[in-house]
């Protein structure tokens, strides 16, 4: 990856059920990687990522139910998502991608790779793919009260993205800078005027079913590399995979080659920020 490369890059839609995804498709110096975005988020979560590392070829889609795709129609999940992304690389004449995620993208990711083992090469997860730490006594019904932050972002109008970005930074992602160019770029594009482009039906299904779906994680049959944060929202606050955690993968796991533990981040920030960009990128470069 040549950080000096020139990029070109285009959105093309890709017909799925229900509708069409929008999937910005970067062409630089490497092989192109597959970037699956988390559960609130859209594709200008790669801003760190891209911004460090200008000579990486990604190709980002926003998922059915966010950004321009927020118009596809039809149930939301795990398994819906990931065949969605097979019709992104039949339709750009992709065989077998790395793939990246983070959070739900994660997740993603890791049913992608399950089952269509031939369309992925290897998987880098973004604090997310494996089984999060929940809340004890978790029920179905209690889901939208997690993500009640995001929720909260769609009942209002935003007369400004600073005005969203300082309720962005004060509810869900406190170690960012509401001031940062990238992030500013980020919550543009999560809006449509003055309102967020975000299904809360998508988003709640999604949620169900990753804390109550199945999940096929100790059958990946790729190299995978696992990036976790050191808090989940803001500092102090319990990580989505402790150690013990994480030690358990590692155990049951054999194809999980690699394990970086960023300081310093919470989930948020494990993407959306230089370290948690940085430790991403050097992830991507060992699968590349």
């Amino acid at each position: 990856m040549d950080a000096g490369s020139e990029a070109a890059t285009e959105v093309v839609a890709v017909e799925v059920p229900g509708g069409q995804l929008a999937v910005e498709h970067v062409v630089a110096r490497s092989e192109p990687v597959l970037a699956i975005h988390g559960i609130s988020s859209q594709r200008k979560l790669w801003n760190w990522l891209r911004a460090l590392r200008p000579g990486l070829s990604l190709v980002a889609p926003d998922l059915r139910g966010r950004g321009d795709s927020v118009q596809v129609t039809g149930p939301s999940s795990v398994a819906r998502h990931a065949a969605d992304l097979i019709a992104v690389l039949d339709h750009l004449g992709l065989d077998a991608v790395p793939v990246v995620g983070m959070s739900m993208g994660g997740f993603v990711a890791v049913e992608l790779a399950t089952a269509y083992p031939d369309r992925v090469k290897s998987l880098v997860l973004v604090d997310g793919g494996f089984p999060m730490a929940t809340p004890p006594g978790l029920t179905r019904e209690a889901v939208p009260a997690i993500f009640r932050d995001r929720l909260a972002r769609l009942d209002r109008d935003w007369p400004t993205v600073q005005d969203y970005a300082q309720f962005f930074v004060a509810n869900t992602a406190p170690l960012l800078d509401p001031a940062d160019p990238l992030l500013l770029d980020y919550l543009t594009h999560d809006l449509d005027g003055h309102r967020v482009r975000l299904n809360a039906d998508a988003l709640i299904e999604d949620a169900t079913d990753i804390f109550f779906g199945p999940s096929r994680w100790e059958q990946l049959p790729v190299p995978t590399r696992l990036l976790t944060a050191e808090w989940s929202t803001g500092p102090e606050t319990p990580p989505a995979y402790p150690l013990p955690a994480v030690e358990r993968f590692q155990k049951e796991l054999k194809t999980l080659t690699t394990v970086v533990a960023v300081p310093g981040v919470d989930h948020a920030a494990s993407i959306m920020s230089p370290a948690g960009a940085r430790a991403t990128a050097e992830l991507l470069a060992e699968a590349l």
